[in-house]
């Protein structure tokens, strides 16, 4: 069941890949947004991920509070670093990739 799941986010990541290989070319501006629970330092979390890049980053907390948006807009030098960014972040718990 795990070895699935590993599977299904390698192949994720390859499609995501080309996508991005095939409509930008690098360097470029990537925007990131991500949805996480506004618990512990998630938020901070996602901003030390993009340190000393001089990332433009906005957050935003939902009505309740229970949650916050953030946008985080940078430039990449390859889809390479792109998906390295998503998989550093995805180990934040309940972070979800837009």
């Amino acid at each position: 069941m795990e070895n699935d799941k590993e599977k299904e986010t390698a192949e994720f990541y390859e499609r995501l890949k080309v996508e991005l290989d095939n409509s930008n070319t690098w360097p470029a501006e990537y925007l990131y947004k991500f949805i996480m629970p506004s618990v512990n330092d998630n938020v901070e979390r996602v901003e030390k991920a993009f340190d000393n890049l001089g990332a433009v980053i906005k957050t935003t907390k939902s009505k309740t509070g229970k949650f916050t948006s953030v946008s985080v807009d940078v430039t990449m030098h390859s889809a390479e670093q792109v998906i390295s960014k998503y998989k550093e972040v995805s180990t934040i718990e309940g972070i979800v990739s837009l």
